[in-house]
Order: C-alpha cells, then structure tokens, then sequence
C-alpha cells in the first residue's frame, strides 16, 4: 500500500519515511492530533498530492498510471468535504452512481434509510451533519474493495456515529479493506484491527487489537469536552522509531 513514503511542505510539515499497508477484512485505523499528516497520507494513497520518495500501491496497481481503474475500487469520504449545492441528495448520489457504472449497480437508497438522509433535500438546505451523510453514503455504496474514511463521524450524532461504525464492520465482513483516520480513541476501539500512530509525519507504532493499542497510547491522549463525551488526540512531540508493540520495526 504504502512504502518508505515522504511528503513535505516547503520543508515543513507532511510525512516522513512511512510504510503501512491494510488487508481485506480488517480495519486499520491511523490515529493522531490534528496536524499530525493523517489527511496527507490519505491524499498520497489516491494520488491527490505526489510523493517525493517512496512508493504507493493500491490494488497492485500504481495510482497515478492506473488512477481510473484505482478509483471504481475505492470509496473515498475526504475530511473536507465539497458537495454541488443545487442538487439535491438524491441527484448527486445517482450522479456518483453513473460515475461508477450505473445506478442499478450501485443502490444508495438503503444506505440512506440507514442514516435517516433525507435524499430529496436539497444540498444547500443541508446541516453539517447531513451532509456529511451524504458524503458517507457516496463512499459506502456500490461495496468499494477499500474504504478511505478521514474523520467519518464528524458532526454525527451518538446514534448516527454508532451505525457509520457498524456499515464500516459491515464492510469488513464482506472482505472490503477499511482505512480509517480519525483522532477519536471510542470510535478507533470499537471497530479497529490494528492501530497506526502518527505524530508530526512520523509513525511511532502499529498495534495488532484495538484495545491494548488504545491503552498503550493513553499516556498520549488528552480528554477535551465534546458533544458526545469522545476522548481525542492532543498533540504532542515525537517519541522516537515505529514499532508493532513489541519493540520490532512496523510490517506492511
């Protein structure tokens, strides 16, 4: 997926020398402060910004050579979410689904029902948080091989944020991929496999089992209110080399 891979930022910010990779079936979640190059990695993955060293493949495929047949592979919700505000839900989904190869191929509208979207609003008469659920069932539909979620349940409520993780479990259960961004320890505990920690562009460590990788990585987390109580990242200085818990270099 991801090897030896640096991106900076006039010399500042981006990643450094990171490699990961994820399985069908499984859940990786990258976890870190805001800041910390999560989003970056993401748009290296889709080819969205190019790296200067390093290689990315998805797929077995090169993303930049083979973008197009990459891209009717993978569902995409970015963290920064743009949405054609004259249409509605409903005609911005079927725009999507003919993107792909048609509407019968790729149904939304249980995928909406499933996060109470109402499909003939239209965009711009949209709150926040429905449209981020807009973006969700964009990624979701037509059963991508791999999902790229950055920050999926923002501006979500409790209820909503709990069946976004269940369609992400749903996914994994049909052999589907999920990388997952996110800074929020709840939602990383309930649904990941393995855990990647990033800190100022570096990955400290890659954790086999949500559980003990969120309480290893306690020491590093700060408890700032939110509406839903959630526990997320605070940034913090690097600590050194990568490991998979064990004090071995990360696989991918």
């Amino acid at each position: 997926m991801m090897a030896d891979v640096t991106k900076r930022y006039r010399g500042r910010g981006g990643i450094e020398q990171v490699s990961l990779s994820v399985a069908g079936g499984e859940v990786l979640a990258f976890l870190g402060p805001n800041g910390a190059g999560k989003t970056t990695t993401i748009r290296l993955l889709l080819d969205l910004i190019r790296p200067e060293a390093g290689q990315v493949r998805l797929f077995g495929l090169d993303p930049r050579a083979d973008g197009t047949a990459v891209r009717r592979r993978v569902g995409y919700l970015p963290g920064e979410l743009s949405l054609y505000d004259r249409l509605t839900a409903r005609e911005l989904l079927t725009h999507f689904a003919h993107l792909r190869g048609g509407t019968a191929a790729h149904p939304f509208a249980g995928l909406a029902d499933r996060l109470d979207l109402e499909l003939d609003t239209p965009i711009h008469a949209l709150s926040k948080g429905n449209r981020q659920k807009v973006g969700l069932v964009q990624a979701f539909m037509g059963e991508p091989e791999l999902l790229i979620l950055d920050e999926p349940t923002t501006g979500l409520d409790p209820l909503v944020q709990q069946e976004v993780l269940d369609i992400v479990r749903g996914s994994t259960g049909r052999g589907a991929a999920v990388f997952l961004s996110s800074h929020v320890l709840s939602e990383v505990a309930r649904v990941a496999d393995r855990v990647g920690m990033i800190r100022a562009g570096r990955l400290l460590r890659l954790e086999r089992g949500a559980a003990p990788a969120v309480d290893d990585l306690s020491g590093a987390v700060g408890r700032q209110g939110t509406g839903s109580g959630a526990t997320t990242m605070a940034p913090a200085a690097p600590e050194g080399g990568a490991t998979d818990g064990d004090g071995t270099p990360p696989t991918s």
